[in-house]
Formats: structure tokens, sequence, C-alpha cells
């Protein structure tokens, strides 16, 4: 706070000496105030706007297939007490997820809303994906119509399909029994998991690696405008791809 203060009063003394000083130096107070204050109402917008978002392009994403199941209702309930909503947030999460399930829900519109008001922050946006991946891979699967609605909820986000791929080669590495998968079909999960091709050299592997726990390290959700009850999910995909590095090291037999 010092630092600001020294420097509007410098600028102050420029046009007015001693008095210019103080004036300089009152003014950059204040206008630090109104720019945290500005700081925080954004965050909270970004937090509101998740919850609502998020939830209601679930209920959109759960009837996919056609109807809602009584599972995915649990998982959408499970996900109000995972990210530990409040009474009046769990109520704005029912609400939204009843209005996704609607027949005239505009899935395109609440995305690019989001997109938005998110300021396309790439671990904002990636964050939102994993929420809905989260909410129909409760059995360890994806089916083809959810899948399908995926990909179209990461274009509308903005992202690449290959998105899409990396979680769902998430969801096979967390649940190896589910999925049925070889040993060979985990090895190639992991390479989709940190983004490069079985051939990538070592180096190429490893820096694949650090860019991404860096990307999604937890301690950089709250200063983009998530909300702390989810760094528990943000936890749970740096797991993820320490354990797809882990995969492709063993596999080579050597230190990457």
């Amino acid at each position: 706070m010092l630092f600001p203060i020294l420097i509007g009063g410098l600028i102050g003394s420029l046009f007015g000496g001693f008095k210019g000083f103080l004036v300089g130096a009152i003014a950059m107070v204040l206008l630090s105030g109104y720019l945290k204050k500005r700081l925080r109402q954004g965050l909270g917008n970004i937090q509101t706007q998740f919850v609502e978002s998020v939830f209601a392009v679930m209920g959109a994403l759960c009837k996919a297939d056609g109807v809602v199941t009584s599972n995915e209702i649990q998982a959408a309930e499970a996900l109000f007490r995972r990210f530990r909503l409040s009474g009046a947030q769990r109520a704005q999460a029912q609400a939204a997820f009843n209005r996704g399930k609607s027949a005239d829900f505009d899935l395109d519109a609440e995305l690019a809303r989001f997109v938005r008001i998110s300021r396309r922050q790439p671990l904002l946006l990636q964050m939102f994906l994993q929420v809905q991946m989260s909410a129909v891979a409760a059995d360890g699967q994806v089916h083809p119509a959810e899948h399908a609605m995926l990909v179209r909820i990461a274009r509308g986000l903005g992202l690449p399909e290959s998105q899409v791929e990396q979680l769902e080669a998430m969801l096979r590495g967390a649940h190896p029994g589910a999925s049925g998968a070889s040993r060979s079909q985990q090895l190639q999960d992991a390479y989709k998991v940190l983004g490069v091709a079985p051939e990538a050299s070592d180096a190429e592997v490893k820096r694949a690696y650090r860019k991404l726990m860096s990307e999604n390290h937890p301690d950089k959700l709250a200063g983009r405008g998530l909300p702390e009850s989810m760094r528990e999910l943000a936890e749970e995909k740096t797991r993820d791809i320490s354990h797809a590095y882990d995969l492709i090291k063993s596999a080579r037999a050597q230190t990457v």
C-alpha cells in the first residue's frame, strides 16, 4: 500500500509541491480502495455466474440421452455437497439444473454468457468442462450422446475437442476397472492427458507435465474467481496429471 501512496504523492508534487504531494497521495489511497472493491465485486460475479451456468449446462448434459436418470440427479446433488454450497447457493444450483433440463433451454447462449463474464480465462473454462465431466461419469464411463454434448460444450467455451479427450482419458485412468482398459490403452491415455504424442522425447514429456501442473495449480483458482470449495476438484486433476506422468516414466523405464 505504501508504494502506490508514494507514487501518487510524487506525481502530485510535480504539479503542486508539498500540497500536490498530499493531494496525490490521498487520491491514490481512494483509487486503490475503489479498485480493490471493484475487483472483489468482479470475483463475486464470476463465482455467482459459475454456479448458475455450470448447473444449468449440467441439466442439459444429463438430458443429452433423452432422460435424466436418478443416478445423474444423485451425481448433481453430490456436487452440491462437494462444493459446500450454502443454502442460497444450493437453491440457485437446483433451479439452474431444472432450467437446463427444460426443452427451451438455450445451451449456446448460456455458454456464451459464462465465457463473457469469465473473461475467457482458460483455467476457469477448463474447470467448467471438468465439472460437466464429473456429473456424467460417476460410473467411470462416458456414453456416445454424452461425449457429443461434451464436445459441443467445449466448443461453446472456445476449447478444443482435445480437452474432452484429455478429461475422458483421466476418467479412464481413475477407473481402469470400469473402462476395462489394457495396459497399452492406459499408456495411450496417459499421453493424451499430457497432450503429447507417444513418440515425444523425454524432454518434451517433462515440459508438458510441468506446464500442465503449473497451469492447473489449485492456488491459482481463487485469484481467478473460482470458489475455494472447488479446490478439491483442481487437486484431483493435478493428481491425474501426475499419475499419467508416472505411468509414462514407468513404461519408459528411465527418468523422464
